[in-house]
């Protein structure tokens, strides 16, 4: 067991707890740079692509783990702010922007955009903000069809490849090219999420999660800093909605539709709420499972003689999965490793009921 004895102020906001843990770190980063070297010996790129898009995954579980996790807002709308980054990008790189700059730009566009069209909402709490994300969702795609001289409508538009300094990046041509940009995103915000949380800002989110009275009571104005959360959050949903259109590289208005809003906030219920590990696990779970599905389908096929096509057999797992989640492990992935690390660290004093949900004796939001 670690002990980490504290002698300065700065230990509490240090990017890393020990030298360790930077060392964990550290070598997790070297690994997923060198993981494109074993496709290439291999010579199979599939699961690279599946990885690629577990990270695009991971940026809007980041995004929206920024806005649930740390500030207590559920949204069931964040497909709609995906596409609105993604239709940007698009829009910009046809234009003539070139793409160091179209990328950032669709992301800034999503974010004032999506804090214009949410700060309406943003004064209600619970399911009723929940419903209001959820109703931006399904008008988004009427939007796009109706703007069918810009998005292409019902028959969707191509998206252009990546062009940096002339180099072209598309997923098919150069899958390992499209992998460290989307890894360079990752790191980008990754980065800027740990250190938002260090900052004031960032704990002026969990002040408002935790109590938004008892929030007011210190200064802080929940209305300004749930837009802060929220135009953050888009950010990210359009910078990853970006990337999503390169992957797919063809786009229609159902292309972000209600199920990727339902299925993101499951991914970081799944991961865990309020880790940041908790977005990137949640993001492989989302990931994995429609490999998982295809490879037992033709395992079954080919081994058994078994062919199983059943309508939503996807979203009856992720349901399934949701349910268990919620009634046996409510903090998620990241909460289950967090319980076995510390059965191991304190064994054999560790007590069965450590982490059993206490009571919550702070009721100040009944006065609103």
């Amino acid at each position: 067991m670690r002990f980490v004895f504290k002698t300065t102020y700065d230990a509490d906001i240090n990017l890393f707890k020990h030298k360790t843990q930077m060392g964990y770190y550290f070598a997790l980063f070297a690994a997923v740079l060198a993981l494109p070297l074993y496709f290439v010996w291999t010579g199979n790129p599939y699961l690279l692509g599946e990885i690629t898009a577990v990270l695009i995954f991971a940026i809007v579980g980041m995004g929206l783990m920024l806005l649930t996790g740390q500030t207590g807002l559920a949204s069931l709308g964040h497909a709609a702010f995906m596409a609105l980054g993604c239709y940007s990008n698009i829009l910009l790189l046809n234009a003539g922007v070139p793409w160091l700059i179209a990328f950032p730009l669709a992301g800034l566009i999503a974010g004032v955009v999506g804090t214009v069209i949410a700060l309406p909402v943003l004064r209600l709490h619970g399911v009723y903000l929940a419903l209001a994300t959820l109703a931006l969702s399904i008008i988004a795609g009427d939007i796009i069809v109706l703007l069918e001289a810009y998005t292409g409508g019902v028959s969707g538009i191509a998206v252009p490849d990546i062009s940096i300094f002339g180099y072209e990046i598309n997923k098919y041509a150069n899958p390992y090219a499209f992998y460290y940009v989307v890894l360079a995103v990752v790191f980008i915000i990754a980065l800027l999420y740990r250190n938002l949380l260090r900052a004031p800002t960032g704990r002026s989110f969990s002040a408002i999660r935790d109590s938004e009275i008892s929030a007011q009571a210190m200064g802080i104005n929940p209305t300004r800093t749930k837009a802060k959360s929220f135009f953050l959050s888009c950010v990210a949903a359009g910078l990853a909605g970006s990337l999503f259109g390169h992957s797919a590289t063809y786009i229609t208005h159902e292309t972000f539709d209600l199920v990727m809003s339902i299925t993101l906030l499951l991914m970081i219920v799944i991961g865990g709420l309020g880790f940041i590990h908790g977005a990137f696990l949640g993001a492989v779970v989302v990931g994995l499972i429609p490999v998982l599905i295809a490879n037992g389908r033709s395992l079954l096929a080919t081994t058994f003689g078994i062919n199983i096509n059943i309508p939503g057999l996807e979203s009856a797992m992720f349901a399934a999965i949701l349910m268990g989640f919620i009634l046996f492990e409510p903090m998620g992935l990241y909460g289950r490793w967090l319980k076995v690390r510390t059965y191991f660290e304190l064994f054999p004093f560790y007590r069965k009921d450590m982490f059993r949900r206490q009571k919550s004796y702070l009721k100040t939001e009944r006065v609103q």
